[in-house]
């Protein structure tokens, strides 16, 4: 299994509507051969660090690295990376294995 971590800071004010193209591509994600878990997660009202208000993390799951790569390539990533590109500010994508 592979695990993916992906930190999305969108340009100031841009999160909801980033979050609004995540939402409509997340069922044909989800509908990916060896996805497992995929979805956004924001700040907590809870104490503690916080990523802040134009930020959003990706929390995804897959069964395998062949499965991640084909979901990098998909026709739907790349729709959805045509329509937020000039919303982001940055991304940092962590890449992980079961410890």
């Amino acid at each position: 299994m592979i695990h993916v971590l992906a930190i999305i800071t969108t340009k100031p004010g841009m999160r909801a509507k980033v979050l609004e193209h995540f939402h409509a591509n997340m069922p044909a994600v989800h509908a990916e051969k060896g996805c497992i878990e995929y979805g956004p997660a924001i700040d907590a009202d809870f104490p503690g660090a916080k990523f802040g208000d134009d930020t959003f993390v990706v929390i995804e799951k897959w069964e395998s690295p062949e499965a991640l790569k084909a979901h990098a390539a998909s026709p739907h990533m790349a729709a959805y990376g045509a329509k937020t590109k000039d919303l982001l500010d940055k991304r940092e994508i962590h890449v992980l294995s079961p410890g």
